[in-house]
């Protein structure tokens, strides 16, 4: 179950929050590097915490919530490395993402007779 509301995930909180202060129209303009959230989670050891900013961002990016970016395009999210950068999605990007989620099965599906 998804939740919408206060995230727990202090790395998602720490992404947004960059985000919000680097693109605070939220229309998927402005990016952030990853280690910039890392050095605001651990500025002593940042560099063990960037793997997992890499990780969360990918997870959101998979929800429609990120995009991550190299060179200025959206890549894929299956097949990345190397230098990246996160924005807030646009509006066809968000709709990509989720069209690309495996459907959600319901509890009261009564295909199952």
């Amino acid at each position: 179950m998804h939740h919408t509301g206060v995230m727990s995930d202090p790395i998602e909180t720490a992404i947004f929050e960059k985000l919000a202060k680097a693109d605070p129209k939220g229309v998927g303009g402005k990016s952030i590097e990853p280690a910039d959230v890392a050095k605001e989670l651990q500025p002593e050891q940042w560099q063990r915490m960037l793997p997992k900013v890499r990780h969360c961002a990918l997870g959101l990016m998979r929800q429609g919530k990120l995009t991550i970016t190299k060179k200025g395009k959206a890549i894929d999210p299956n097949a990345f490395k190397g230098v990246i950068r996160l924005r807030l999605p646009t509006e066809a990007e968000t709709a990509a993402a989720l069209a690309a989620l495996p459907p959600a099965v319901s509890e009261d599906d009564d295909d199952f007779v």
